[in-house]
């Protein structure tokens, strides 16, 4: 037996040196439908086919592309410029790249790379020996037929360089990452620390994101040659290298024919030797033994996905379900070391508890939609360290972070959304956190106006002192669509005080909770954008008006944002009136069709239904609430179909966003979703139409008291897409939702479907699930 591995901080390890060999001759597992290659095309600097554990800090991943948006992996090119350890939002750092012969250290250009030295180092690839799987990448670069493999722990990176033939060998170690957000190299260093280590650091910056990378690097052999360069100047056999700006440093080694050179390397934010502790203590125990490293994160993954298990259905289907599911855990970073020691957003160490993991990412801007509820149901783990992760940000830097990119107050997108997911967890029994500081937290957010941080950021709430004497966003200021998401955090706040029985606050926030009607103008049954003295914009339209900054609907348009209020569905349903709700919905739905549900090149005006964004990824599920759950069924089938693919060029249409796509197709293809995001006192699931004939979820049985879900779809198929009856735990089901607390109780629950909608299932006035103006009966 491999030696196990001392701490797992996110997710158990179990360990076994024949999987790889035994899974050849048994059914595929689900690791085995994960294709880490899909949807990577078109993708952001975050997705990408590289090799990591979930929530790894260490993301190994080639990189094709410049300094460009969506940058990074792309996978139409045949040429790799480098492997690179971070592909955080807004963040990167030290690119890896073996080389032969003469040595080269320009990277040169993507458009036109050579298979020598004349341009760069930059190598074709034969593309067809590609290949990735989570935790594990390789490739065979042209320059030199060199076989380069990924794999890695949660802290450290693996690399295998075969090489072919008799070769002068170098391999490059470059600071300068082009990526969306590419960084200033404000100050450096490598140190040889003996024949088979290197160590340094890179103190980096980018806007408000200034972060040190500490690294430890060491090899299998023993280093022949090294050397290092400051902009185009190349300094042979230094011990030291220190500078700025564009740099980086080589070794060198006379590969013989047939030979395999070993890499490791790992990171901390915290220090280099902090970062030596996370090398030796999860690359030490598999000792130089690169499949041994490959399967533990086999292993790692298998466990994770296998927490879900489909049944039925075709491979194809498998392969989206499986794929999407990986994203769900693979973009956002751990950022504490294996020690606990992190840097708070004010760049000072902090410490905390090993198992209580500091976690960074892009915002949580409506992963009540996704993300929140996959974690919640399936890994109540992971929505608890979130959660204490949150707490501990906020116990250092006053706020709760809404996206905590390297743990720095971005500012990005709008909102606290970070609340609902804080909320949810409780209300579902995750309690494991310290809920009297969650509240002060809480409470600080949302009645406190956020401020512009020293480094450039921004924490808390934009525009939140007109919010708070006005009651919304008004249009001289900002967009009109962050007083519906501040109605929102304002309903979960009070959610939360009511379960801890908190009335007057509870009071409070539910008044702020109707802060959604201040901005309904009942002239066009339209949310409007409205200035401070009250009166309408006049220059307007139902799709005009999309804002990145400023006036307008944040990345939507009013028509979107009309249906946009999770916690109060049939408020808006009373406002716009049943048929008009109805009506208009579906009709959007059937315009967005010929778009597969997509707004392509972020032209949020001209698509009403845009699955490939944020702000309306809960349309298909309304319908449940204004009696034609058939068409709920419907039209979440056809985004599954349409939006959703199974190759590299067609994964997730739009924008991935760190894993909210990929958990969407999760929970539709398991036939729930949560439009309030979970957060209501006695959360619930409404029910669409399920993918797969068997779907069984395995349940944590340290949160939940049930050992396994399961979800049978009698003869689905994409024709038989309606539900015609259904029963749970064996007793008659007429409504389309289900409480949470009957799902972990354990459980069944059986439909029966076939090609023609069931108009009387679900669709009387009692069956609708429940909302603030339409609380359970």
């Amino acid at each position: 037996m491999i030696p196990t591995l001392k701490r797992s901080l996110l997710f158990p390890t179990l360990i076994c040196a024949t999987l790889l060999a035994a899974n050849a001759q048994q059914k595929k597992q689900p690791v085995d439908y994960a294709d880490p290659l899909l949807g990577t095309s078109e993708s952001r600097w975050m997705l990408n086919p590289g090799a990591t554990m979930p929530f790894g800090m260490v993301q190994l991943a080639p990189d094709n592309q410049e300094g460009v948006w969506k940058s990074g992996y792309e996978y139409s090119i045949n040429n790799i410029g480098g492997f690179s350890h971070i592909h955080s939002w807004t963040m990167a750092g030290l690119s890896v790249m073996p080389t032969v012969g003469a040595l080269n250290i320009k990277r040169g250009s993507a458009d036109n790379p050579t298979t020598g030295w004349t341009t760069g180092y930059r190598s074709r690839i034969y593309k067809e020996t590609e290949k990735a799987s989570p935790g594990y990448y390789a490739v065979k670069l042209m320059n030199g037929d060199i076989t380069t493999e990924l794999t890695s722990t949660t802290r450290a990176g693996f690399f295998r360089f075969s090489y072919p033939t008799d070769e002068q060998a170098h391999i490059l170690m470059n600071l300068d990452v082009p990526f969306e957000n590419t960084a200033e190299i404000l100050e450096a260093k490598f140190t040889k620390v003996n024949d088979h280590e290197i160590e340094g650091y890179s103190h980096q910056k980018w806007s408000w994101q200034d972060y040190t990378v500490h690294f430890v690097i060491r090899f299998d052999h023993k280093i022949e040659g090294n050397g290092g360069w400051i902009g185009n100047k190349i300094s042979k056999d230094v011990k030291e290298l220190s500078g700025k700006g564009k740099m980086g440093y080589y070794v060198d080694f006379d590969a013989k024919k047939g030979e395999v050179i070993q890499m490791q390397t790992a990171i901390s934010l915290v220090s280099i030797d902090d970062a030596r502790l996370n090398l030796e203590t999860e690359m030490d125990p598999f000792k130089w033994s690169f499949d041994a490293v490959h399967n533990n994160a086999r292993n790692v993954w298998n466990n994770l996905l296998s927490k879900i298990k489909v049944e039925g259905s075709t491979e194809v289907n498998k392969k989206k379900f499986y794929s999407n599911l990986y994203r769900s855990y693979v973009a956002r970073t751990i950022w504490s070391d294996v020690n606990g020691k992190w840097i708070d957003p004010n760049e000072k160490e902090r410490q905390t508890d090993p198992n209580t993991p500091i976690l960074g990412s892009d915002a949580f801007w409506n992963t009540f939609w996704n993300l929140n509820q996959l974690w919640t149901l399936v890994n109540p783990d992971v929505a608890s360290k979130w959660t204490r992760s949150f707490l501990e940000i906020y116990k250092a830097g006053g706020w709760l972070p809404k996206g905590p990119a390297g743990i720095e107050y971005s500012g990005i997108m709008e909102a606290s959304h970070e609340i609902a997911l804080i909320t949810s967890s409780y209300q579902k029994g995750i309690r494991d956190f310290d809920a009297n500081l969650a509240f002060e937290a809480m409470m600080h957010q949302q009645t406190t106006p956020g401020v512009k941080t020293p480094e450039g950021g921004f924490a808390g709430n934009k525009f939140y002192e007109s919010y708070l004497k006005l009651g919304y966003v008004p249009n001289e200021e900002g967009q009109v669509s962050n007083t519906l998401e501040y109605a929102y955090d304002d309903w979960c706040v009070a959610q939360f005080c009511k379960a801890l029985g908190k009335t007057k606050e509870y009071e409070m926030f539910m008044k702020r909770a109707d802060n959604f009607k201040n901005v309904w103008d009942p002239s066009v049954k339209y949310i409007r954008m409205k200035n401070r003295d009250g009166s309408w914009v006049k220059d307007w339209s139902p799709y005009c008006c999309t804002a990145f900054g400023g006036p307008g609907y944040l990345e939507g348009n009013a028509w979107q944002y009309s249906f946009f209020n999770p916690h109060d569905v049939q408020g808006i349903i009373n406002l716009m009136g049943k048929n008009e709700f109805n009506d208009r919905l579906n009709t959007g739905f059937e315009k967005s069709v010929k778009f597969n549900f997509n707004a392509d090149g972020d032209m949020y005006d001209q698509v009403p239904i845009n699955q490939g964004n944020q702000p309306n990824m809960q349309a298909a599920w309304l319908f449940n609430y204004s009696g034609k759950p058939w068409l709920t069924q419907k039209w979440t089938r056809e985004i599954m179909n349409r939006y959703y693919g199974a190759t590299p060029y067609h994964g997730w249409l739009g924008d991935e966003d760190e894993g909210q796509m990929g958990s969407w197709f999760v929970m539709a293809s398991m036939g729930l979703f949560e439009t309030d995001g979970g957060a209501s006192t006695k959360p619930f699931y409404e029910i669409g139409s399920p993918l797969f004939a068997k779907t069984t979820i395995t349940l944590d049985n340290h949160y939940y008291k049930g050992k396994t879900f399961t979800i049978e779809a009698k003869n689905t198929s994409d024709v038989n897409r309606y539900i015609q009856s259904a029963t749970f735990n064996g007793k008659p089901l007429t409504k389309p939702w289900i409480y949470h607390q009957d799902v972990v109780n354990g459980g069944s629950l059986v439909l029966v479907m076939g090609p023609k909608p069931n108009m009387n299932w679900g669709s009387k006035p009692g069956d609708t699930p429940p909302s603030m103006s339409a609380p359970t009966k």
